[in-house]
């Protein structure tokens, strides 16, 4: 099944003794009937008068769902995902999928940028040609990056973990792989969510390898708890406080990801409403949209990020990485990497910890503050991010 959904249609190239392989999305047309076969099909609950308070809006949903159905093209999806060059690379066990685009400019600087949950490579697909090719946009050639842009290991286009182990420390030797393969030794990284925490392992496994590291998202683990800290400020107590009452009222879905995701995985990999619902919240509540989901992502991004989920048979194995992450949390940084960092603080990110707290483990030598945006920055504001990524790496090309 695989091979047939995901064949390439290029030959491969060789770099040392990894094998990287050109890579075409083509998803079967009985694939397509399926789903709308599935989406017609939808049983649908009743709605409490919480509306998004209570969950995805059951009005809202109805009408996504009618949309996909009988509306939304994946084919265009499909081409124009096509048109951006991709890659197979075998790291270990797994085969990773990754974007691949060359800057111009000259001297670019090779970036991984590595996405999160619920999203996937479909997030960067509007800040890539702002980093690769910013005199398109207004920049400076100079700043230029070549971009590799993986799905993680279980999410979309790579291969899905047959056993336990593959969290972010796992993840960052897997890009170490990629990068070489493709021909990179030096390189930046940048990510928020859960490419963050890879971000962060990789100037751990190998400082010497990288340029600078920039975050729009600081992973909570990295960082020292409040009993630890006699010398807490009043703004980093505040920033734990918050963090607790998020975890409260919105911390739900990672309690399940993180103990019981086998459960949750049967509904959402079999229901595509479902799946819709699950990630579409997710949107909905941690961006910047003001309640308006669409008048920040357009439906036919929303959709092609779910479909992805949905097509590649994913939505398992991608919340999974809660779970490993669960049984494998690392200790807060008792030593600082030997790497430059750089943050990027959105103010509707899910609670972005304070400079002062971020420099206790980290050396951070660029801290932002944001005009706006929040947890999916790359696709919300592209042009702030992209202007923000090229400032920090512009001392360390």
């Amino acid at each position: 099944f695989r091979r047939v959904l995901f064949r390439s249609k290029l030959r491969s190239k060789s770099y040392g003794l990894t094998v990287v392989q050109p890579f075409t999305i083509t998803v079967p047309q009985a694939e397509l009937d399926d789903l709308r076969l599935r989406l017609a099909r939808t049983r649908w609950p009743d709605s409490g008068a919480g509306g998004w308070r209570d969950g995805t809006d059951l009005a809202y949903l109805r009408d996504v769902v009618a949309y996909w159905r009988d509306a939304y093209d994946w084919r265009r999806a499909e081409s124009r995902l096509n048109e951006v060059p991709q890659v197979r690379v075998d790291c270990g066990a797994l085969g990773i999928h990754a974007l691949h685009i060359r800057g111009r400019g000259p001297s670019p600087l090779p970036l991984v940028i590595t996405h999160g949950w619920p999203g996937s490579v479909v997030e960067m697909l509007k800040i890539a040609p702002r980093l690769a090719d910013p005199t398109a946009y207004g920049g400076n050639a100079i700043d230029a990056f070549d971009l590799v842009i993986p799905s993680l290991p279980g999410y979309g286009f790579s291969d899905r973990p047959q056993s336990g182990g593959t969290e972010p420390r796992v993840i960052a030797r897997m890009w170490l792989q990629l990068m070489s393969a493709l021909g990179y030794e030096r390189f930046g990284a940048q990510g928020g969510d859960w490419g963050a925490a890879v971000s962060v392992e990789l100037a751990l496994a190998a400082p010497g390898r990288l340029a600078g590291v920039h975050l729009n998202l600081m992973p909570r683990w990295y960082l020292p708890s409040p009993q630890d800290m006699s010398d807490a400020s009043p703004e980093e107590l505040a920033f734990f406080d918050d963090r607790a009452h998020w975890v409260a009222t919105e911390g739900a879905y990672a309690s399940v990801h993180s103990t019981k995701p086998q459960s949750l995985a049967y509904g959402l990999n079999d229901s595509p409403a479902g799946l819709a619902a699950w990630i579409l919240e997710k949107f909905h509540t941690w961006s910047d949209c003001g309640g308006d989901i669409e008048s920040v992502f357009s439906r036919d991004d929303l959709l092609t990020n779910v479909s992805i989920y949905w097509h590649t048979q994913t939505i398992g194995s991608s919340i999974r990485l809660y779970r490993e992450r669960n049984l494998r949390l690392p200790a807060p940084l008792a030593t600082k990497p030997d790497v430059p960092f750089g943050f990027a603080a959105f103010p509707k990110e899910l609670g972005h910890a304070p400079r002062r707290l971020i420099e206790r483990v980290l050396r951070l030598e660029r801290y932002e503050v944001m005009p706006r945006g929040g947890h999916f920055a790359a696709l919300e504001q592209p042009d702030l991010l992209a202007a923000e990524i090229r400032t920090f790496f512009r001392p360390y090309r």
